[in-house]
This record gives structure tokens, sequence and C-alpha cells, in this order.
């Protein structure tokens, strides 16, 4: 379990020692480790499986780790996260999930994280989810992110699918107060059988709020991926949807931007580009000495970066 743990750990948050700051580390459905600061608490829910997370008002230069991972084929759990983001605040938030399944039965991560944002504090969150394993059973993984930012806060959300899941429901829904900014950035990449489907929904509210979402993804194989996402310009405000996607083999994209304007003052912009890799691309790189499957490999890697 050591050595699965600290390579899954690293994966998914770049975790090769115990963190710096406040850490909360879930193994198999249950704690396995986990440290506060002065200014930043983790409690246990009392309610519901999951863990509050009070970051005072003002905090600054300061980070929480909160990655779970799993090892045992069958194991499938649902867990409660509330962030609770003070007031002038200035954090990094780290999660993501990794599994490794060696068995028959398929494991399971379902999260919910609801992300409270103070009055002009700022969060960067950066979640990563990772499977692999040699058994038959498929890695499961659901996460839903719900994101409420009060007044000239801003939160940017770096949201990463490396490889290995074979089915993923993402769900991220936000509401935006006056003067507040939300940045999403998402990287996904499905291969073999794989299914993905992305959900966004975006509430901006606040007179001079502001969203941009920006979804780049590569299908492989026979792999298939949905992205929705929807923008409500409900003041004067400004939004941004965009999905990027390269399409290979036998697999299928399906992108469903929406945007909509309640107010006189919404700019709303959406935007979804499918394509095949160009084959002038792969030429470029074969004269250089790489293989094409190498060559694919540097443009895949490149549009993901």
């Amino acid at each position: 379990m050591d050595t699965i743990r600290n390579e899954l750990l690293a994966k998914i948050a770049d975790l090769h020692k115990t963190p710096e700051g406040a850490y909360n580390i879930r193994a198999n459905g249950a704690l396995d480790s986990r440290s506060s600061t002065a200014n930043i608490e983790i409690v246990s829910k009392t309610d519901k499986d999951g863990i509050d997370i009070i970051i005072k008002p003002n905090t600054k230069n300061e980070s929480v780790h909160i990655p779970v991972i799993i090892s045992e084929s069958g194991l499938t759990e649902m867990v409660y996260n509330d962030f609770y983001i003070g007031e002038g605040a200035d954090v990094v938030i780290v999660a993501g999930c990794g599994i490794h399944n060696c068995g028959d039965q398929s494991s399971e991560h379902d999260g919910i994280h609801t992300f409270h944002v103070g009055k002009g504090a700022r969060v960067r969150y950066v979640e990563r989810h990772y499977g692999d394993g040699d058994g038959n059973g498929e890695n499961i993984m659901n996460p839903t992110t719900v994101i409420e930012i009060d007044e000239d806060g801003y939160m940017e959300m770096e949201t990463t699918q490396i490889k290995g899941v074979d089915s993923t429901n993402r769900i991220t829904t936000a509401t935006l107060g006056k003067g507040a900014k939300l940045v999403i950035k998402e990287k996904l990449m499905t291969h073999g059988k794989q299914f993905a489907q992305t959900d966004f929904t975006i509430n901006l509210d606040g007179e001079g709020s502001g969203a941009n979402i920006v979804s780049r993804s590569v299908a492989k194989d026979t792999s298939r991926q949905v992205f929705k996402s929807n923008i409500n310009g409900n003041n004067k405000c400004s939004g941004h949807t965009e999905c990027d996607a390269i399409i290979m083999d036998e697999a299928t994209v399906v992108a469903i931007p929406e945007i909509t304007a309640n107010h006189i003052d919404a700019e709303l912009i959406h935007e979804a580009a499918i394509g095949k890799i160009a084959g002038e691309q792969i030429i470029k790189l074969m004269t250089l000495g790489l293989t094409e499957q190498e060559a694919e490999e540097q443009i895949v890697n490149g549009f993901l970066k």
C-alpha cells in the first residue's frame, strides 16, 4: 500500500513527502492523515462523510491539500467537502482522486465540493483525476463542484483528467456576485472505451461579474466525450465558454455550448471546435526524426499543456 499510496499522491497532487501547511489525506474510505494550521482548520463532518475546511479572513500564501486515494477493488464512496474561504484571503487548494484497481470489481469515488468564497478573497483550486491497475474492474469518478463567490471574489479552477478513468460525470455550478470573477481551465483525455461528460452551469448574477470557461480535450480509440456549458448572464456582465477537442481513431465528441442573456448589458461568447490532427503537423515532426506515433504524442501533449 505504501508504494501505491505514494505513486498516486505524486500523480494527483505532486506530493512526494508530507505537505507543508494544512492537509487531509483520505485512503480507502477512511482518514489517512490530517494537519491544520493557525489559519486553516480541517474538521470532520458529524452528519455525513466529509470535511469542512475553514480558512480565516486575510489568510495569505497558504495552501491546503486534500487528495483521495483508493487501492481496493469494489470500494464505492461518496464524500461532502465544504470550503469556507474568509474575506480577503488568498490561498491555493489542491485536491484530486487517484484509483489503483487490480481487481474485477468497479472502484468509485463521488464527491461534492462546495466553495463559499468570501468578499475580495482569491482561490486557486487544482483538481486532478487519475486511474490505473491491471485488473478488469472499472475506475469511476463523479466530481461535483458548487461555487459561490461573493463581491469582488476570484476563483481559478484547473481540472485535469490524466488517464485511466473509465467513466466520469463532471458537474460544476457557480453563482457569482457583484464584481466576482471565475476562470475554469479543463484538460481531459479519454482512450479505449472510456466515457467522460462535463457539465458547466454558470450564473452571472452580480453587476460586473465575469466568467471564462475553456476546455481542451483529446478523444482516442472508441472513447466518447460530451461537453455541456451554459452561461446565464443575469446582470451587466461578461462571459466566455470555449471547447476545443482533438478527435482520433473511432472516438466521438459532442460539444453543446449555450449562452443565455437575461440582461441588456450581458456580453456573452461561445466557441466550439472539433477536429483531427493535421497531416502536415505529423509530417513536419517526422522529418525531425520522430515516428508517426511519437509525433502524435508530441502534438497531443502540446495541445493539453
